[in-house]
């Protein structure tokens, strides 16, 4: 294992050679490129924001940016009464929700599952546990491939939080509280407090216990995530943030299939094991952020996270139903996991004549740490599976944990160094830039003991052109790659196979417009062609061997508007429309087959209406056509739509309540699916009353 030490070198050689003489240099359009303070507690801004910074790393518009990115803000999420990621996802266009075994989010995102390409303010997140919204200010859906500002993975895009932080000058307090039909409830404070000139605090703090319709499901999650930012002059700041996440819950996966569709009549019925089926995280994120201006031109950010995330689940998982009887089998699994990123980014902005330039330059170093076992299970009679009548209450024998099925020891090393370039020419403007990774895989399989480490050295490029015609008005074209190891998302394990395979690799070409209407109304429209191919396939001349022949390819169209419609109406609707199929025949199925949870259409809408400046009414729908449960294309999740619902009443400045109604009108559907036999039924109608409090 080696971390690359020239390449860190010649990187940070490089940032300096750059910083040096450019500090000196003198731009007609000055930029300030520390971070604004996020929300001040209570604030009200709207579904729409004009930031676009994390698509470039740069304080680059949103209408700038030549790819599409939805963007749910705090008053939308606040409305919605959205406190987990997955379910905030439910309105974005172009996402789809894996159960993700019942114990992690995991998603489609046009069209590519992942259970990885998650990150927190910029940083790679890519441990397998539930997220958490209670201490983030906005959630961020940038489609489409590009590693060339996030690095390995994100093949259909990324998703990334934007934490809370501390507002220098302003002190508040906020309170809020909710409980829904099921008997879930939550409990949440955000406190803001300048301790000095130019220093202040910030702690956000939350209790939930779930509950939905499901027999048996219930958990509870504890999280405290305090920050602090320090204003060291007029140029530097340095903000400190530290999350606690404790999540524990019943692990749920849903029901099996039968007939090509979902099992029917049994939608609340519990497909495994009370005390087995567990899943218990804890996570440690641990950031420091440095930012310094050299001049109104030249700034640079230095960023270090540690994180530590350890993890145990029982699953006892249903595997095939008839149309008397289910069978279940399971397992149990546990993994710990450290993280540690240090990235830097340096940026100029400049002025040539006419021609606006913002030049970034950045580094970025990793090791990824990973323990993980997984153990088979045996029932009460020995056996590893049991096939038990159908009933409201399954009677299934206890379960236990028996042998270890597979364990494993891994290291992952990357260093990246990237430069971007952009050009405002006026009415044209060019965003091109390239990455490098070079990626240290090292495995230890303990069972069998089988070693391995590989290597990977990969070349990401980006090109975009944004033309406007007016201030109001982009046309863009992008075209971005990605590449993600053969190892897969976690990068737990290698074997002979995964050892010596060259990447995948994804291609995003992509053209549209975006119309800010109003400063607070903005509408994107777009068309994209996502090529994926090197994914493993058997050797048609040697059955006995893999190589990289698969090739898949989504194609589609999507478009959104979002925003203040009128004084008192604001909305966020979304549509978009998926085709996907598999180019060449490969281990996961024959050319032509369609590619899983690949929904044809699927659309959302959510407006609030304030009738008074006490009062006002929320109306939300999604729908999701039909969609196969897995590449097999042997089980159909039948199409649906949710109505939801929900009323505001701010009793004073200081106090409001809010009503949320889901699923209004009582719909029955089923939501997500983990192949053909772990389909989620959605909750049927539940109400939830909170109460705000802000001091």
């Amino acid at each position: 294992m080696r971390l690359f030490p020239n390449t860190v070198i010649l990187a940070s050689v490089a940032l300096g050679a750059l910083a040096a003489p450019l500090a000196a240099a003198e731009a007609d359009a000055p930029g300030d490129y520390l971070p604004d303070d996020i929300l001040v507690i209570g604030k009200r801004d709207g579904y729409a924001t004009t930031d676009g910074s994390t698509g470039t790393k740069t304080q680059t518009p949103l209408i700038d940016v030549p790819q599409t990115v939805t963007v749910l803000t705090e008053e939308q999420l606040d409305d919605q009464a959205t406190t987990q990621l997955v379910d905030a996802l439910r309105y974005v266009p172009g996402v789809t929700l894996d159960t993700g075994e019942g114990h992690r989010d995991q998603v489609f995102i046009r069209g590519q599952l992942t259970t990885a390409d998650f990150y927190l303010d910029g940083l790679r997140d890519d441990a397998e546990y539930y997220r958490p919204l209670y201490n983030v200010a906005r959630v961020e859906v940038l489609k489409g491939a590009n590693a060339m500002i996030f690095g390995r993975g994100g093949g259909g895009g990324v998703i990334n939080r934007v934490s809370k932080t501390s507002n220098l000058t302003d002190p508040a307090l906020g309170l809020e509280g909710g409980v829904d039909s099921f008997g879930a409830f939550s409990l949440s404070a955000d406190v803001n407090q300048p301790l000095a000139d130019g220093v202040a605090a910030r702690i956000n703090a939350a209790y939930e216990e779930f509950g939905n319709a499901r027999d048996f499901y219930e958990g509870r999650f504890i999280g405290v995530s305090p920050t602090i930012s320090a204003a060291l002059g007029e140029r530097t700041r340095v903000s400190a943030f530290y999350t606690y996440d404790d999540d524990s819950r019943v692990t749920d996966r849903g029901l099996p299939s039968l007939d090509g569709g979902p099992l029917r009549g049994y939608d609340r019925t519990f497909f495994g094991d009370p005390v087995l089926n567990r899943s218990d995280s804890v996570a440690h994120i641990a950031r420091l952020r440095l930012d310094h201006a050299f001049s109104d031109s030249l700034s640079v950010n230095v960023i270090g996270q540690f994180a530590d995330h350890n993890k145990f689940y029982g699953n006892v998982v249903p595997a095939s139903a008839t149309a008397t009887t289910a069978t279940l089998n399971g397992y149990t699994s546990g993994t710990d996991r450290q993280n540690r990123i240090v990235q830097g980014n340096l940026v100029w902005t400049a002025a040539f004549g006419a021609v606006k330039s913002t030049l970034l330059a950045g580094v970025e170093a990793s090791r990824q740490d990973t323990v993980a076992e997984r153990y088979n299970i045996a029932f009460a009679n020995g056996a590893t599976s049991v096939t038990v009548p159908l009933a409201r209450v399954l009677t299934i024998p206890a379960a236990r944990q028996t042998t270890i099925q597979r364990a494993s020891i891994s290291r992952l090393d990357t260093v990246s160094g990237y430069i971007q370039q952009q050009l405002d020419f006026g009415p044209v403007q060019l965003v091109t830039g390239v990455r490098y990774d070079e990626f240290d895989l090292a495995t230890v399989n303990t069972v069998n003991g089988f070693a391995a480490d590989r290597i990977d050295r990969k070349w990401s490029p980006r090109a975009g052109i944004v033309l406007k015609p007016t201030e109001a008005v982009s046309v863009f074209a992008g075209y971005a790659t990605s590449f993600l190891p053969q190892s897969g998302d976690q990068f737990s394990v290698l074997d002979a196979t995964t050892a010596s395979l060259a990447p995948e690799k994804f291609e995003n070409l992509e053209a549209g417009v975006k119309w800010a209407l109003t400063p607070t109304l903005f509408a994107t429209a777009a068309v994209f062609r996502l090529d994926r191919s090197n994914t493993r396939a058997v050797d048609p001349a040697n059955p006995a061997l893999t190589v990289l022949t698969g090739k898949s390819r989504v194609e589609g169209f999507e478009a959104s508007l979002v925003g203040r419609i009128l004084p008192d109406l604001q909305a966020s609707l979304g549509y978009t429309f998926l085709d996907g199929e598999l180019l060449t025949t490969s281990t996961a199925g024959p050319a032509g087959r369609r590619q899983a949870q690949l929904p044809r259409h699927q659309a959302s809408a959510w407006a609030r209406y304030d009738l008074s400046d006490r009062f006002g009414l929320g109306l939300g729908a999604v729908y999701q056509g039909e969609q196969f449960a897995s590449v097999s294309n042997a089980v159909t999740l039948p199409d649906w739509v949710r109505v939801d619902a929900a009323a505001f009443f701010d009793l004073s400045d200081r106090f409001a309540l809010q009503l949320n109604v889901e699923n209004l009108l009582d719909a029955t559907y089923y939501s997500s699916a983990h192949g053909d036999n772990n389909i989620q039924p959605g909750d049927p109608i539940s109400v939830r009353l909170g109460v705000k409090v802000k001091l």
